[in-house]
């Protein structure tokens, strides 16, 4: 089947997004699949690559959004995809790209919307009012125009489980267990920023304000007010980079910018003793997942997805700097081997081959070659043809159905 997939919004520094698409275009490509990806980008490039077929249409760059680019030509977008013949479209862009669950449904073709932030969340940090009210009527449209509606977690799933809408799934993504390994931990790397009797923590995501990049500096001070001799990595760019450097003028806190490689990112996760990520509206979390895999806790904001990601294997807290520090601090108390193992081990609950065969359950496709992992999950999803936004009065207490 060729699964057509679309997404707007993709730099070099969507690190989790780019990694997703990555992985899944791998994992449908393996399973037999013909995978296209349409993306926006400086020009127009074909490419036939590791995670199938990749076409780059040129597109105008937004201002003061750091380089995002979104396709806007709807209708040089509609002819690509009538040339395509796609026999499955998953798009992953809730905003620019909605209109494509009605193109699909015109033409006779199966439609996922994935969802990849909280609609909700980001209305909060934007500072917009009535956000709960403008998520729904927003949300409950882009129900209505797609087959599948798929959150990788139940924090991403809850604005559209309040809606009660019958077409939903939870599939959770996926971590790299190879590039991110705690052998990767590198002495040399460690040297490169801390000394020996200093706590070396990393924040590793896009410096924007949905992430809150300001609250890894403010632990890191919070820190060294309490005597605790730590000191700040900061692996990301955006727009907030200067902000973040006035911040931190008095801080140790470094700044290495994006970094492309894979193995050298994995390479400075397993050479922490912490990684923080205070998103407070993250719906996944993948940077935090990677950290785990490296064998590195993590400490979160308990208002984020992030904790039913990382189980036992960090620590969830307020979004504050004193919370965070304190964290980090409970965290060092626990031996070494203990923490690492925990962080490894929830870590290997994941695999990018297991979301990729509930992505394809999702889609109603299952593999021609099925892939080596962990057991087949088992999906379950109301009997609804074409669903239509009404309340499955046979669904869980939740009223989604859930991947497991």
């Amino acid at each position: 089947m060729r699964i057509v997939r679309l997404a707007n919004f993709v730099t070099v520094h969507t690190g989790g997004l780019r990694t997703t698409l990555r992985e899944l275009g791998k994992g449908y490509k393996k399973a037999g699949h013909e995978p296209v990806l349409i993306i926006p980008g400086r020009t127009f490039k074909d490419q036939q690559v590791r995670q199938g077929r990749v076409i780059t249409l040129p597109s105008a760059q937004i201002p003061r959004t750091g380089g995002y680019r979104v396709m806007a030509g709807r209708r040089d977008l509609i002819k690509l995809l009538d040339s395509l013949k796609p026999d499955r479209i998953e798009v992953s862009d809730r905003t620019t790209l909605r209109w494509t669950g009605t193109w699909a449904r015109q033409r006779g073709v199966r439609s996922m919307m994935v969802s990849h932030e909280s609609l909700a969340g980001l209305l909060g940090v934007w500072g917009m009012p009535k956000r709960d009210a403008l998520a729904d009527r927003f949300n409950r449209r882009t129900a209505e125009a797609f087959d599948t509606i798929v959150c990788t977690t139940a924090y991403a799933a809850a604005e559209f489980r309040r809606l009660g809408v019958p077409n939903l799934v939870e599939v959770p993504l996926g971590v790299d267990l190879n590039t991110f390994h705690p052998s990767r931990q590198d002495p040399a790397v460690r040297a490169r920023y801390a000394r020996p009797e200093e706590l070396l923590i990393v924040y590793a995501s896009r410096l924007s304000a949905a992430k809150r990049p300001e609250l890894a500096v403010d632990t890191v001070a919070a820190l060294r007010n309490g005597k605790s001799p730590a000191v700040l990595v900061v692996a990301g760019e955006g727009r907030r980079r200067a902000a973040l450097a006035y911040r931190a003028a008095r801080l140790p806190v470094r700044f290495a910018g994006h970094i492309a490689d894979r193995k050298a990112v994995a390479a400075l996760l397993a050479s922490a003793d912490v990684v923080l990520a205070p998103g407070p509206v993250e719906t996944f979390g993948l940077s935090a997942l990677e950290a785990l895999a490296c064998g590195t806790p993590v400490v979160v904001d308990q208002q984020s997805a992030l904790p039913e990601v990382i189980g036992d294997a960090g620590i969830a807290v307020p979004g504050n700097p004193d919370a965070f520090a304190d964290a980090v601090s409970r965290l060092m108390d626990r031996p070494a081997d203990e923490r690492r193992a925990a962080a490894r081990a929830r870590a290997e609950q994941f695999s990018w081959s297991r979301s990729v065969e509930g992505f394809l359950d999702a889609h109603d496709l299952h593999p021609a070659v099925a892939p080596a992992s962990a057991p087949a999950p088992t999906l379950i999803r109301p009997a609804v043809p074409r669903p239509r936004l009404v309340r499955d009065a046979g669904a869980d207490e939740a009223g989604t159905p859930r991947y497991a």
